[in-house]
């Protein structure tokens, strides 16, 4: 089922509290399967949620280096040591979704393809590319396509993303600042604007280490007094 939500915050907290809730334990996660959401209005990339602590400097700097289209991570890990985990032996990594998106010219060819028909059904972006899986031993990305559409509603640019794998705590908020920032250039591009934004994910997970943020509801004293009844005449069968 897709749900939708308005901005990046109501979306990020209500998937993160639904796969805490209700997700597999799968190795060192918790994880919901092909799930969708639709976020309305693509204006506030930035996630606000207090806990999350979510860097707009950091997700910024991201962008610009997607932008460079420049495949070496030596000075973004100098602000997120976790590029350093997926370096080949010249500093170069495969999610640098710019150097991507500008392979064989993808990113032109979107806008171009629109350009030449506005309903067109082939302005898709891949990133990841089965075909190159032997590149990917230190880093595969998470990403498979961003496509690009208009729809007869209404005259602004829907993205739709699919992903093979997302981590909701960071991955899922870097990442729909920067597609969001992709839209919005592309919308740019074409004189139109940004529309809604639709995010696939084959496996939605949160890793252990963001457990600690995850707060069960307060039962009331109602709930408590039926919890404890059914405590005690477990077995029984109740007529209310």
């Amino acid at each position: 089922m897709n749900s939708t939500f308005e901005n990046i915050t109501d979306a990020f907290e209500h998937i993160y509290n639904d796969v805490m809730k209700n997700g597999a334990d799968h190795g060192n996660t918790k994880a919901l399967y092909n799930y969708i959401f639709t976020i309305k209005d693509v204006k506030d990339k930035v996630v606000k949620t207090k806990w999350r602590k979510f860097k707009t400097s950091y997700a910024e700097k991201e962008w610009e280096w997607y932008l460079s289209g420049n495949p070496n991570a030596e000075e973004i890990s100098k602000v997120a040591k976790i590029w350093k985990n997926h370096m080949d032996d010249k500093g170069n990594v495969n999610s640098n979704y710019g150097y991507q998106w500008n392979r064989n010219k993808q990113l032109n060819y979107v806008i171009n393809e629109l350009k030449r028909n506005k309903y067109s059904r082939r302005a898709v972006i891949t990133l990841y590319d089965g075909k190159e899986h032997e590149k990917y031993r230190n880093d595969t990305p998470c990403t498979l396509s961003i496509h690009f559409y208009f729809i007869p509603s209404d005259d602004k640019l829907h993205c739709t993303v699919n992903m093979r794998s997302n981590d909701v705590f960071y991955g899922l908020c870097n990442d729909f600042y920067c597609f969001a920032k992709l839209q919005d250039l592309i919308s740019s591009r074409l004189k139109t604007e940004s529309g809604t934004y639709t995010h696939l994910a084959n496996n939605m997970h949160v890793y252990d280490r963001h457990f600690k943020y995850f707060k069960t509801k307060k039962l009331n004293i109602f709930e408590k007094i039926f919890n404890k009844i059914n405590v005690i005449n477990r077995g029984k069968e109740w007529d209310f």
